[in-house]
């Protein structure tokens, strides 16, 4: 059996255009005042085309449009590229479809026609529940603007999700207990909670570095961190992964797909992918910068900039990184079957008797205690 097949197959489709940078973010997404439509979808479908060449027959679990902002695009062309999936490959009859939204007015009332045209699960980029927070993290929208689409979302969806961000600027614990009570209210059946991060290169970098920009603390963050898992688990919607929460079976099937391991293509500036073909498993890359990728795409089929292949160590890492996030935990036989070797008893059974870990029915999972430093642990096993 191939390994990846553990894990399903995904296709992660990236629009890198937003109204606006946020001042926090450090994905690949530019500001561009004009987009040619027409060039972007065939450019991007002709990817798909040139990856399906190599990869035909397999089974699509999930599609995901990421960004950058994807409710930015037009509903006709995410149509068209879920067809196209559909065309190349065959597309699984309960697959997930998810597009990533910000919840503007003009943005919300595309939601139907979004569904009309394949997706049936929305992702939507909230962060913030009050105003002068919203304006502080440079978001285009208010409060009343993010309940309004949410409210379209949930009648327009099968599934929805949002996603918010803590230990923000000021903000105290009980704060943040009673925004996340509110959230949890609206939830539908998946919530995504980040605590928020000084990322090189942003403009919260830049006001961190002079000083004009003040976080909570470690322990603090760590304060917040424990009440979201107790909030959400009280509501129902525990944490299958580090910073992601759901009601049973609700769990994000694209994000399983990279969490679990399996197999995915990514198309669209900067958009990264893991696929295994006849000589073995590869990583691959794209260009980042829009307007060269578009025209590699058009000129070559694809804008992927490298393929790296990986080794037996390489795939066996990734695999225990990723997996360890989930609650479901690892499966210490199948690391055993990517590396070639298992992995290190003596250092297991530290990290289980200083609580760090926990082995139970063939599974290696992180405790309460040990997610928060998995980092730590990784090196532990891994080195």
């Amino acid at each position: 059996m191939n390994d990846w097949t553990r894990g399903g197959f995904g296709v992660y489709v990236h629009w890198p255009f937003c109204m606006a940078k946020c001042p926090y973010c450090d994905f690949n997404s530019h500001v561009r005042r004009e987009v040619d439509q027409a060039r972007w979808r065939a450019a991007l479908i002709r990817a798909l085309e040139s990856e399906a060449e190599r990869m035909p027959g397999r089974r699509v679990d999930s599609i995901f449009f990421g960004g950058g902002t994807p409710s930015l695009m037009p509903p006709e062309t995410v149509a068209a590229i879920i067809e196209a999936v559909a065309r190349l490959w065959t597309l699984a009859r309960d697959a997930e479809v998810t597009l990533e939204a910000n919840p503007t007015s003009v943005e919300a009332g595309r939601f139907r026609a979004y569904a009309d045209g394949g997706v049936n699960r929305v992702s939507m980029g909230v962060q913030a529940l009050n105003d002068p927070d919203l304006k502080a993290l440079g978001r285009m929208h208010d409060g009343a603007e993010a309940r309004a689409a949410f409210d379209v979302a949930r009648h327009a969806f099968e599934r929805v999700s949002f996603d918010l961000i803590y230990a923000r600027m000021g903000q105290t614990r009980e704060a943040w207990r009673g925004e996340l009570r509110e959230a949890l209210a609206m939830a539908v059946d998946h919530l995504s909670l980040y605590q928020l991060t000084i990322e090189n290169g942003t403009r919260f970098a830049d006001l961190y570095r002079l000083g004009k920009l003040r976080v909570p603390d470690d322990d603090a963050a760590a304060a917040m961190y424990d009440v979201t898992q107790e909030e959400c688990a009280q509501a129902g919607l525990p944490a299958y992964e580090i910073s992601n929460h759901a009601r049973p079976g609700a769990e994000s099937r694209h994000n399983l797909v990279y969490w679990r391991y399996g197999d995915y293509v990514g198309v669209g500036p900067g958009a990264h992918g893991r696929l295994t073909l006849p000589d073995g498993r590869i990583a691959t890359e794209t260009l980042l910068a829009p307007e060269p990728w578009l025209d590699a795409a058009e000129e070559n089929g694809t804008g992927i900039t490298r393929e790296t292949p990986l080794t037996d160590d390489e795939q066996a890492s990734e695999y225990l990184m990723m997996s360890l996030r989930l609650a479901e935990g690892s499966d210490p036989l199948r690391y055993a079957q990517l590396a070639g070797k298992p992995l290190p008893e003596a250092r297991m059974v530290q990290l289980e008797q200083d609580g760090f870990v926990l082995r139970q029915g063939g599974r290696l999972r992180a405790t309460a205690r040990g997610r928060i430093v998995l980092n730590a642990i990784l090196g532990h096993l891994l080195t």
